[in-house]
């Protein structure tokens, strides 16, 4: 069951390109947005879609996939785990990101 702790699976279109760092020594961070799409009708009978933008970031080797292949609105399936951070902005006021933490990626569509 270790194997299912913390794991996400996301299939979605990227919306913006990827935003490269490279850090000393090569490696590379990779931040970027997912959007996934969900429709359901609703009482009244009407298609509503529904549309979640999650925010991802990517180490290594997978970035620099990330960085050669992919562009915003391109489809993708990814898989990784969730993270969550703080810190405190200019004003002094604490902040708070939820974040996946890309491990796998699949491109997908054309």
């Amino acid at each position: 069951m270790n194997a299912l702790r913390n794991k996400v699976q996301l299939i979605g279109h990227v919306g913006n390109d990827p935003e490269i760092k490279t850090f000393d020594g090569g490696k590379k961070l990779a931040n970027f947005t997912l959007a996934t799409n969900e429709s359901y009708k609703n009482d009244k009978g009407e298609k509503v879609e529904e549309t979640q933008w999650h925010k991802l970031v990517a180490w290594g080797k997978t970035a620099e996939i990330l960085e050669k292949y992919v562009t915003k609105g391109k489809e993708i399936a990814i898989e990784g785990k969730l993270t969550h951070r703080s810190y405190d902005d200019k004003n002094g006021e604490k902040r708070y990101i939820t974040e996946v933490v890309v491990n796998d990626v699949l491109l997908l569509g054309k």
